[in-house]
């Protein structure tokens, strides 16, 4: 399937790299036009003709320097109205996370359930589904 606008809605795809009980966050630089300094997930625009795990795939590498597998669908909330947010948890991924998008992220950390009411995220409804993700039982 591939993305286009959904209505008037920009696709974005997003991905939660879920280890030890930890998310990756990646924290939006400050001079950021759209969701200036606060956290988020690693992810972006939905290019024409990729699907939305084409993306997610493409901007983990892009962004983190790593090889994601099996992305997973990950339902959360959206509050911009604007955008059409496609979510996935990834728990196997080849390489070390680090900020390779320096321009568009000041800084990256993992953090757990308890850590993430102190975060100012991007989407507060991104929240409750990160918690589903940190809490789900592992599957090997």
């Amino acid at each position: 399937m591939s993305a286009g606008p959904v209505g008037d809605r920009i696709p974005i795809a997003v991905a939660a790299l879920v280890r030890d009980g930890r998310v990756l966050l990646v924290h939006r630089h400050p001079a950021r036009a759209a969701y200036p300094d606060c956290w988020d997930l690693v992810g972006g625009h939905v290019e024409a003709g990729e699907s939305a795990r084409e993306a997610v795939v493409r901007e983990c590498r892009e962004e983190l320097g790593v090889d994601v597998h099996d992305p997973v669908p990950l339902a959360v909330r959206m509050d911009d109205p604007a955008l059409a947010l496609q979510a996935f948890v990834v728990r196997r991924w080849d390489g070390e996370p680090v900020n390779a998008a320096p321009d568009e992220h000041d800084d990256l950390g993992w953090f757990g359930p308890d850590d993430l009411d102190d975060l100012v995220l991007a989407h507060a409804g991104l929240r409750p589904g990160l918690l589903r993700a940190l809490r789900a039982p592992v599957k090997n």
